[in-house]
Order: structure tokens, then sequence, then C-alpha cells
């Protein structure tokens, strides 16, 4: 079977190397960068994905350049406790969970990809469009632009794994338009500053107006400091309606004067922000869910089927079980078509039920009722929200984000065996 995955990023490295351990050893991956250059900042893998990393043999790889977190708090504007819960293996999951640099974790996935299947990936190639069924065979034709012109590939399935502005997407739903935004704008960045609360913890601080969020990237080095992730996120006036970009530096001043106040007893926030090398920032987007991401012999994953906000840290996440979800139905299935179908029918309702979730400000909803109930701040949260509330906020997202602690720990696995 020939398989051509439209996409080299988080999603279409690790369905290669997915589809590679169920059987497969016939795939493409075309990448429309002319290089692989591993950008962006940090980002969290959760334990439903490690899970994955580890039955694929590629967990240590990944680990070796990522933090355990130990531990998730919410505060408010004034910096007072909220909700805090343990991650990872101290939470009882057999996974940790894993905070890695984005561009990193692509590097590594690129090149375990060229040592499990060799020179399969091709840059500087475009996807324009799929005819499914088009070749005298019935193979789909996948239409790439390259910088000698155009170039058709045969593939019995095409994945498009081409990301939040996915040209296989955009082919069946021509009239979506740009990603919408909520009008939030983002700023996210990477600093080296001495460790916060107990280095080993993610935080997430703010309302629905302006937030900050921040987690280690690596071990407190000889100097006493860490780097150290962080997103800074407010609403602004008339919204935020800047085209998606994922890599436009701005300057750091300005950025840290919106947050001038926030300086806690455990962070000092406006510091942490000015001791980023660069920030980028980008309008907080997610694309609409989808009645159908399967046309004949093509399919979406990642962001091109279900782009979403980063509420709960999940998109790289999602993206793990797509890919593995995928190999595994197409690896059992009868024909590509039933093992598509599979593949849609699990995945498409999960990720929209998540999607709904995200849109909802998933687990972060318990920073907005506090604001809106005690505004001016509290003495103790629970004087404020119940804690049978926030352990329902909290239980509620995991179930939908298909991690919770028990389900996870008792879910069938998706290697294929054999």
């Amino acid at each position: 079977m020939r398989i051509a995955i439209a996409g080299a990023g988080i999603g279409g490295l690790l369905t290669a190397l997915s589809l590679e351990a169920a059987g497969f050893d016939d795939i493409g991956v075309y990448e429309r960068s002319a290089e692989i250059r591993g950008l962006g900042v940090g980002i969290n893998l959760l334990p439903h994905a490690v899970r994955e990393l580890t039955e694929l043999g590629i967990v240590d790889d990944i680990a070796a350049h990522a933090v355990r977190p130990t531990s998730l708090a919410y505060f408010n504007a004034f910096g007072q406790s909220i909700w805090s819960e343990p991650r990872g293996t101290a939470a009882g999951y057999r996974w940790p969970q894993l905070s890695v640099h984005r561009g990193r974790l692509q590097l590594v996935l690129r090149d375990l990809v060229r040592e499990r299947l060799g020179e399969v990936i091709r840059t500087d190639h475009r996807l324009v469009d799929v005819r499914s069924g088009a070749d005298a065979a019935g193979r789909a034709l996948a239409r790439f632009a390259t910088g000698r012109g155009a170039q058709e590939v045969a593939a019995d399935v095409v994945i498009g794994a081409d990301g939040i502005h996915s040209a296989l997407r955009a082919q069946h739903y021509p009239a979506e338009g740009a990603p919408p935004s909520n009008g939030l704008t983002l700023w996210r960045g990477v600093a080296r500053a001495a460790p916060f609360l107990d280095g080993r913890t993610m935080i997430m601080a703010g309302d629905g107006e302006l937030k900050f969020v921040a987690y280690p990237l690596g071990p407190v080095e000889a100097d006493g400091r860490m780097p150290i992730n962080f997103i800074a996120e407010r609403r602004e006036a008339g919204g935020a309606s800047r085209a998606a970009e994922w890599n436009r530096a701005v300057p750091v001043e300005p950025i840290a004067e919106r947050f001038a106040d926030w300086r806690f007893d455990w962070l000092d926030v406006p510091a942490l922000i000015r001791s980023a090398d660069e920030i980028l920032e980008y309008p907080m987007v997610d694309r609409d869910a989808l009645p159908r991401w399967t046309f004949g012999n093509a399919t979406l994953l990642g962001d091109a089927a279900h782009a979403m906000y980063p509420n709960g840290s999940n998109g790289a996440s999602q993206a793990v079980l797509d890919a593995r979800t995928l190999a595994h139905r197409l690896a059992t299935a009868a024909t590509p078509e039933e093992g598509l179908a599979a593949y849609e029918a699990e995945r498409r309702p999960a990720t929209t039920a998540l999607h709904a979730q995200t849109r909802g400000t998933g687990p972060e909803r318990v920073m907005l009722l506090a604001a809106e109930r005690a505004p001016q701040g509290f003495a103790h949260i629970h004087e404020v929200i119940a804690p049978e509330e926030l352990e329902d906020i909290a239980a509620g997202y995991k179930r939908a984000a298909g991690f919770h602690p028990e389900s996870l720990n008792a879910r069938s696995s998706l290697t294929v065996r054999g």
C-alpha cells in the first residue's frame, strides 16, 4: 500500500512513524517548506500521548529534551491559588507528562523518520489538491507545487496533515475562509530565569481578559536559571484581526508592560517576560468542527482536521492519537476505505467533543469562575468555588480529552501485533 502524507509537522512525522511500526513500508512525506527548521516554542505532551510514544519506542529520544512537570496550578490575577493537581505519574498515570520545545520535538521526529524509513521526506512540496480514484489503478493523485513545477504522486491513501491552512481541507470546504479568532492575542516566548514554586510546576494565572501561562523546559543550569516557556494572553479591543501566523516576532517591552502589576510572591511576571530573547505573536484561532474528514481515499489529521484553542494544552497530544489510531485502523482493516472509515468514526466524534470544551475554555474555566465570583480576590478559594465543582471541571475535561487516569490506564493498546 502506497501512503502519501502531506505535512512534516508533529502530526505528519508521527503518522509516518506509526505507519512504519504497523507494518507499512511504502510511505512518502511531503513538506511545503524548503527545510525543516524546528521552529516554535514549548508544547506539552499529556500522558495519553506519551503512552503512544512509549509504545512506538521513541519516548526516550523525546524525553532527553523534555521536562516532566509534576503539578499544574491555577491562580487568579492577584497570584492567589485557585486549584492545583498532580500531573503525570504523580497523578496515578502509568506515563508522565512531557514539556518540550516544539522545534526540538520536530527535529527529533524528523531524524527518527530518516532512521526508520530512510529518505522519505520531500521538502519544497506544497499540496495543491487530491483527486481520489483518479489513476488507472483507482489510487488517489495528490498534486504538489514545487520549485521545479507541479508534481503528481499516486497513492492508495493520502493523509492531509498540512496544518490549520490545509489545502486538502480547503478543497472540500472552499467557503470556510480564514481560521476564526476569538478576539484574544497570544505572545509566546522562552526565557532563562530562576525557577518558580518548586521548579516542576506548570502555572496558569488570570481570567478571560488577561492570562499568563509558564512551565519549565529544562533543568536548572549552573547559573541557577532554567529555560521557562511562557504564554501571555490578552483580549484586544476590536478583537484580533491579523491572519494566523506562528512565527511573527514582536518587541518584548510592550508585552511586559501589559503585565506590569503581576508581581507575585512566587513569580515576577514582567521580569520573566523581559528575560525572553524573542516573543512571537499570533491571534488565538481555531477551526469549526467538521461533519466529515474523509473523501474517497484521502483524509485529514491533526490541525488540518481539528485545530483547537490551546486551552488544556492538548493540540499536539490529539495529533499523536490521530496518528496512532489511523495506523492501527489501516493495518487491521480489510481495505484502505474501511480503515479510513474506522479512523474517522473513532477520532472525529472525540475531537468534536473536545473542541467544544476548548471553546468553553476547558479546565481553565476555574479562573473565569474565580474572576466572576470574586473580582477583587478572595481569602480562600472554597469561599468562592466549592471543591466538588473544581474537581468536576478538572475530571470532565480529562474524560473528554481521553486522559482520565483510570480509562487511559485500562484502554487497549493501539500497537499492531503480529
